[in-house]
């Protein structure tokens, strides 16, 4: 079995919203191919806090990152950091801050932009930093990535529903058509990935509330999807509301290495352990 995983975090991305609309991500829900769970996002539900809870599964009381106006690198051991010192190979396509937050502070927008350098904790990458770089030349930067260096960890970061939202609010038809844009992208490249044996992950930061807002304590700001595609995982609907914290150690778990000694010890359930090597 291939220890290879794709991440997708599609920024401010509620649960509801993305449930009513991810067709082609529902179709294999129903056909039994996929898993969903609920994940309720750590605090303050803003953007550069949770990229690093999703990253290195700690709080922002302990990583320091505790607002998007937190311009320095991060402290902690990454999934990249992890990746690499296990000698696998990791690439991502996302936005600056995330380059910001894992490679060198501040970003540097000639040198940064692509990144190729084995020695660094994100080891292959293209960093974007306009709001509206389209989440179509997101993907299909990522599987360009993908097919050229062949990662075993591929971090893919749109944010374009997040855009969306924060312009319209969350009942907006704008922000609900940027959701099913998004999961007319991933229809298209989905069925590639999933043949090619790798465990998929698609979740968010954060949601987003109805004002167009987020970074508060409100259901429509913390609740957001995980969809996993992965023979380790059981598939269907599962009820029981995982903390955003175990994402980080579950990557690791699907990436066959030994988490950070700082990421909780959580049992995702449903996630078949005797599986893994």
């Amino acid at each position: 079995m291939s220890n290879k995983v794709i991440v997708i975090v599609v920024d401010g991305m509620r649960y509801d919203k993305a449930c009513e609309t991810l067709g082609f991500i529902q179709h294999l829900l129903e056909t039994n191919q996929a898993a969903l769970y609920k994940v309720k996002s750590e605090l303050p539900s803003l953007s550069r806090p949770l990229y690093e809870v999703l990253l290195t599964g700690t709080p922002a009381s302990v990583n320091g990152i505790t607002s998007n106006q937190a311009v320095q690198l991060s402290t902690e051991k990454s999934l990249f950091h992890l990746t690499k010192e296990n000698g696998l190979r990791n690439g991502a396509v996302a936005y600056y801050w995330v380059s910001e937050l894992y490679n060198r502070a501040p970003f540097h927008f000639v040198e940064d932009r692509e990144q190729e350098d084995e020695s660094k904790p994100i080891q292959y990458g293209k960093f974007y930093w306009d709001d509206d770089y389209p989440d179509s030349h997101v993907l299909m930067d990522a599987e360009a990535l993908r097919r050229k260096y062949d990662p075993h960890f591929l971090y893919i970061h749109p944010l374009g529903v997040d855009v969306k939202g924060e312009a319209f609010g969350s009942e907006s038809k704008e922000y609900r058509e940027q959701i099913l844009k998004m999961g007319s992208l991933l229809a298209q490249l989905l069925p590639i990935w999933m043949k090619e044996g790798y465990h998929i992950l698609i979740t968010s930061d954060h949601g987003m509330s109805e004002y167009g807002n987020h970074g508060g304590i409100t259901d429509g700001e913390r609740d957001v999807p995980l969809f996993i595609i992965s023979p380790k995982v059981e598939p269907g609907v599962h009820s029981e509301v995982v903390p955003q914290l175990a994402f980080a150690p579950l990557v690791c778990e699907l990436l066959e290495i030994e988490p950070s000694d700082k990421m909780v010890n959580y049992s995702l359930p449903g996630l078949n352990r005797k599986m893994t090597v």
